[in-house]
C-alpha cells in the first residue's frame, strides 16, 4: 500500500482557503483533512469529531506533555492542536492528508516532518480581500483594517511556503490545488509504491 503524503494548506483571514479546501476534499479521491483537537466550547452544529475534537483544557495540556501534536497554538485564550497519532493512522491508510492551518503551526510541522508540502493560498489584490473581510456589517471601518493589516502580516509568510495559488478565480484555484496533489502522487517514489507490481512485471518479462 502506498503510504500518502502530507500536505500543509495556510491562507490569511478572508481569501477563501476554507471554500477550496472543502471543495477539493469533495472533488479529489483518497483525500481527507485533520480533525484538530480544541479547547473552546462548542458552536451551534458543530458535531465533535467531525469539525473538532472538543476537550478540555485539562486534557490538552496532557497531550502537550506527552508530545502528542505536530502542532499547537493558543488563539484568544483556547488551545488548538493536530494529534501526530491521527495523521500518521490516516497517511499509513494510503490517504493524503490536509492540514488547514495558520502559518506558524504551518511552520511547526514543518520543522518536524520536513517532507510534507505546504502550499499558501494568496487573495487577487487588496481589494478583494477587503471586501471579504467587510461582511460583517456591524464591523467599523476601524476593526476591518486592523483585520486587513493583520491579513497583509500573514501574507508576508508566503516565502516559507513549497507553493503559492492565487485564488483570482475559485475554480482556477481549485484546479491549481488538485494538480499539486495528482503531481505529487505521480513522483517516482509514490509510483514506485503505487505501481511496484506492474514495473516488476514490465521487467521481468
Amino acid at each position: 500500500m502506498t503510504t500518502g503524503s502530507l500536505f500543509i494548506i495556510t491562507a490569511a483571514s478572508g481569501t477563501g482557503k476554507t471554500s477550496l479546501v472543502k471543495q477539493l476534499l469533495a472533488t479529489t479521491n483518497d483525500l481527507a483533512v485533520s480533525v484538530s483537537h480544541s479547547t473552546r466550547a462548542p458552536r451551534p452544529g458543530e458535531v465533535d469529531g467531525q469539525h473538532y475534537h472538543f476537550v478540555s483544557r485539562e486534557a490538552f495540556q496532557d497531550m502537550i506533555a506527552r508530545g502528542d501534536f505536530l502542532e499547537f497554538a493558543d488563539v484568544f485564550d483556547n488551545f488548538y492542536g493536530t494529534s501526530q497519532a491521527s495523521v500518521d493512522k490516516m497517511l499509513a491508510s494510503g490517504l493524503d492528508v490536509i492540514l488547514e492551518i495558520d502559518w506558524q503551526g504551518a511552520l511547526q510541522v514543518q520543522k518536524l516532518r520536513p517532507d510534507a508540502i505546504s502550499v499558501f493560498i494568496l487573495p487577487p489584490d487588496r481589494q478583494s480581500l477587503r471586501q471579504r473581510l467587510s461582511t460583517r456589517a456591524q464591523d467599523s471601518a476601524e476593526v476591518i483594517e486592523k483585520r486587513l493589516a493583520g491579513a497583509v502580516r500573514d501574507m508576508q509568510q508566503y516565502l516559507h511556503f513549497d507553493y503559492v495559488v492565487v485564488n483570482d478565480n475559485f475554480d482556477v484555484a481549485l484546479a491549481d490545488l488538485k494538480a499539486i496533489i495528482m503531481a505529487n502522487r505521480l513522483t517516482l517514489a509514490k509510483q514506485q509504491q503505487a505501481q511496484a507490481a506492474r514495473i516488476e512485471r514490465l521487467l521481468s518479462e
